[in-house]
Parts: C-alpha cells; sequence; structure tokens
C-alpha cells in the first residue's frame, strides 16, 4: 500500500556543493540518500515503535532543522532534516499484481514495483503441476494452464521479510491459489464467459 510518511534525517552536504544553494543542496542530498531507498517506517502513535520496512517512492518535502554541523576532518556539513515522502509499504495479505520474471524447478520469481518475491510451485495452482524447464514454464496437469517468463500475474502476500536495508536481501512469499488471484489471462477469461 502507498503511505505517506514524515521523518527525520541526517543528510551530509559534500563540499562540492557548498558553493551554491544550501537549501537545494539539501534537497538534492536528501533525495539522492532516501528515494529508492528501504527506510525503517516508525507508527505514528510511538515513534520508538517500529512497523516494519517501506519503500521511498518520492520525496515531496525537506525541511532544515537547525543549523548544519561541521565534523573536524571532514569537509561536509552535516544537516538535521524533516521530510515528507510517498513510500511504499508492502503488507502480508495485500493483493498485488505483478510480472514473472523467471522460472526455476521450485518456484517463479514476481517483481512488482521495485520487489521481488517467490511464488512457490505448491502456490500457483489447485492442479498438479509439471515444471517444463525448456520452456521456463509452469503447467497445470489437468488444466493446461501455464505460467511463463514474463506473464502478468495477480498474487498475494504470504510470507513477508524486509529485515535488512536492501531490496535484494528482502524475501516475499506469494499464493495464487485463491479466487480473483492467478495469471491475469485466466482472469478474464473467467470474466468473459
Amino acid at each position: 500500500m502507498y503511505i505517506i510518511i514524515e521523518d527525520e534525517y541526517i543528510a551530509r552536504i559534500p563540499p562540492e556543493k557548498l558553493g551554491f544553494d544550501y537549501g537545494e543542496a539539501v534537497k538534492d542530498v536528501s533525495k539522492g540518500s532516501l528515494e529508492g531507498k528501504l527506510i525503517d517506517l516508525k507508527d505514528p502513535a510511538d515513534d520508538t515503535r517500529m512497523l516494519g520496512k517501506c519503500y521511498v517512492v518520492s520525496i515531496m518535502n525537506v525541511e532544515r532543522l537547525g543549523e548544519g554541523t561541521i565534523v573536524h576532518g571532514d569537509g561536509g556539513v552535516y544537516q538535521s532534516i524533516k521530510f515528507k515522502a510517498l513510500a511504499y509499504y508492502p503488507e502480508m495479505q495485500e493483493i498485488v499484481e505483478g510480472i514473472v520474471v523467471s522460472v526455476q524447478n521450485f518456484g517463479a520469481f514476481i517483481k512488482f514495483g521495485p520487489f521481488e518475491g517467490l511464488l512457490h510451485k505448491s502456490q500457483i495452482m489447485d492442479d498438479r503441476i509439471d515444471v517444463d524447464m525448456a520452456n521456463q514454464r509452469f503447467i497445470g496437469k489437468e488444466t493446461k494452464r501455464d505460467i511463463k517468463a514474463g506473464d502478468r500475474v495477480r498474487v498475494r502476500i504470504v510470507s513477508l521479510n524486509l529485515n535488512s536495508s536492501t531490496l535484494e536481501d528482502s524475501k516475499i512469499g506469494f499464493t495464487m491459489k485463491q479466487s480473483g488471484l492467478g495469471k491475469l489471462e485466466w482472469l478474464v477469461r473467467k470474466i468473459e464467459n
């Protein structure tokens, strides 16, 4: 789910940016440091409690807090800021649409937004699954439905571990066995019938 977050951060303004408009330099560095990163999401009611991680999509506003600090031996300025940002916060049981990016013997990797997760072959459909690695696809024994790289799918998040600070180390698991989930092509056919 997309959310608006407000938080504080300390931005390091490098010396080469100090000869220009300081306010613009703070905004540029803040955007470069935060956009496209996973950060901790604090509970708005209790800022000591963490709710998990969210992905910063876009910084909307940056406000300087006080004066910057210069540290001995470092030519940069450390500026405390308060920022407002649009972020994506994946939640358990959330339904998302994504693209199958690769097929392995054990399941398919699905990319949705900046994240990638695993759809284990046991979670594809209520049918026996045959693996066709030569053509990079899974085929239902009875239904003859297939999933391959490039297919658009609708899945539900059933496991979520964003404890690290990088997208590559995040672990997300999916299912598409429930009604309303699956390859989008299958869902369109169901509606047409």
